[in-house]
């Protein structure tokens, strides 16, 4: 008899450890590339918002915790809804700049349009053509792009990043680290209280950050904007191409790059060029909620305290073909966040508890502006002034170990720090922000986090390949941007997609939760950050 209860032992054991595939709580490289493989397939048609994707991707997420083990993070529910407005625009297929000399601009080749009013029609007419500069208004560095202008009823034509770009003074703006008014987000915003009827951004690759494809997939499709955005937007807001802003300032008899010198001066005066712009776009409207997914570990003694993990599930969905493709994967963007975060997620819960509760927040609609964090910071499930701290993860380097940890925003707070501790014993070092000019900091959801106050970090490896050096490691990063970011090509690749520098990275987020989970530490803004005193006003 008890020959074949330990028979009928061992059975149940084998049993549950095959039920169980990962039950020591170490970080599963199997289990983070399934998650990858199944997001980024077709089947997933791109995991956008409002569509069949996001349904898929919505029931697959709540799928995956339930079997971890998580407990609903919103109340009962494990989601968060996010009202929003699609709007599909069909811009019309030229944009004419009337004057003494007129120039047409063809949709998607030298230009691209959209509106975030929710009307059926923009007809822009007649509409006076400003040169506006970087069309920033920055009151601690003395700069006003729009001063003496009225630009009712007027299209304002600015340049992308900011006036410190190239520069080698840091006290202007922040030199070479583009500052939040050098995104194009902060432009439309400023062009709208200004007055402007519409504002057209001219694209540049090293001042963008991404190539002109970038901005033609995005410029596609449909739009999504929240509800309520807090401001009355320009009628018309996009892009032009560079060779565009060439030609129009050669028929006005202009310099394009003097014209561009002299916008980077103190003291610049806005520019009327000799054209009046019409366009116009139909739209097709609808209202929707999309969802946020909200999942945790509920703390012991210190349950009411929070360290929550973010990492945005949705891409770009079914868009502009390119090389007969096109469904936009996303397997780097954000797939693989997604899946690190199931990944943490299946592993903290095998080995917790833990003293604070660990929340894992899986947004939408990043792709659309950061929108799904937008919402989350605006209706926070969890207190701002209870939230330890907030670790984002993004588009995760598919190629291999690193040596480094490049922490966006270096310098912000003392999240650094422990980041810094955990590296070291992975044999790493830190390495600040290799690409500040491309405002990275300002581009994912870490950033609506940051803006109520609440420390945030987002750092990965991606400069210096263990094995192979820093040369190897640029070659990759800059294949990906150029051939894959925001493009159907983003798609996972067995014999490419390595694993080893993501698992690096999840496991340094993982020891950095752990520690802030079981310590009694609240990290803090560093002195000259920005958001230091959002906090400091918040925790009185």
């Amino acid at each position: 008899m008890k020959l074949i209860c330990l028979c009928l032992l061992s059975g149940l054991l084998f049993i549950s450890c095959k039920e169980n595939t990962n039950p020591s709580g170490t970080l599963s490289e199997e289990t983070i590339r399934r998650h990858i493989i199944s997001l980024s397939s077709d089947e997933f048609q791109g995991r956008k918002p409002f569509t069949a994707g996001e349904e898929k991707t919505l029931s697959y997420l709540q799928e995956e915790i339930e079997k971890i083990g998580l407990k609903p993070g919103n109340g009962e529910s494990y989601t968060q809804d996010v009202p929003m407005i699609e709007i599909s625009g069909h811009p019309s297929e030229t944009m004419e700049l009337t004057g003494t000399k007129n120039v047409s601009l063809k949709l998607r080749d030298q230009y691209v349009a959209f509106t975030q009013r929710p009307v059926e029609e923009i007809n822009l007419s007649g509409s006076e053509l400003i040169f506006c500069g970087y069309g920033i208004v920055a009151p601690e560095y003395g700069w006003n792009d729009y001063a003496g202008l009225d630009m009712k009823g007027k299209t304002a034509l600015v340049l992308v990043n900011d006036p410190g770009l190239g520069s080698e003074d840091s006290t202007f703006f922040k030199g070479n680290t583009m500052t939040y008014y050098g995104r194009w987000t902060y432009k439309y915003e400023e062009a709208a209280r200004q007055g402007a009827a519409a504002i057209m951004i001219i694209h540049e690759t090293t001042m963008a950050g991404y190539p002109w494809a970038v901005v033609q997939g995005a410029g596609s499709g449909a739009k999504l904007n929240l509800k309520s955005l807090g401001y009355t937007p320009c009628e018309l807001q996009g892009w032009i191409s560079l060779d565009a802003a060439k030609e129009i300032f050669s028929s006005a008899g202009l310099d394009l790059r003097e014209s561009m010198m002299a916008a980077r001066k103190p003291g610049f005066k806005a520019q009327p060029l000799p054209y009046s712009v019409g366009a116009s776009i139909k739209n097709d409207i609808r209202e929707n909620v999309s969802k946020n997914v909200i999942a945790m570990i509920p703390g012991t003694d210190q349950k009411d305290e929070y360290i929550i993990f973010s990492a945005h599930w949705d891409h770009l969905g079914i868009g502009a073909v390119v090389d007969g493709d096109s469904i936009y994967n996303g397997a780097r963007d954000n797939a693989s966040g997604t899946a690190t975060l199931l990944g943490i997620a299946e592993a903290m819960a095998k080995s917790g508890p833990y003293k604070r509760s660990i929340v894992f927040l899986w947004v939408t609609a990043e792709e659309q502006g950061l929108l799904g964090s937008a919402y989350y910071a605006a209706y926070p499930v969890f207190p701002p002034d209870k939230t330890v701290a907030n670790l984002n993860i993004d588009g995760m380097a598919s190629y291999g170990e690193m040596n480094d940890l490049s922490v966006i925003g270096f310098g912000q707070s003392d999240l650094e720090t422990y980041a810094a501790r955990w590296a070291e014993k992975q044999n790493r070092y830190i390495l600040p922000d290799q690409e500040p000019e491309k405002g990275y900091f300002f581009r994912s959801d870490h950033f609506n986090f940051a803006k109520i106050g609440i420390p945030a970090l987002y750092a990965e490896g991606g400069f210096d390949h263990r094995t192979k050096g820093k040369e190897y490691a640029k070659e990759k990063s800059d294949e990906y941007r150029t051939t894959a970011y925001h493009l159907p090509n983003d798609e996972y690749d067995a014999a490419t997609f390595e694993l080893g520098g993501i698992l690096q990275d999840a496991e340094l987020y993982r020891n950095v939760a752990s520690e802030l989970g079981n310590n009694q530490d609240w990290p803090k803004w560093k002195p000259g950050s920005e958001f230091k005193a959002i906090r400091e006003s918040g925790k009185e």
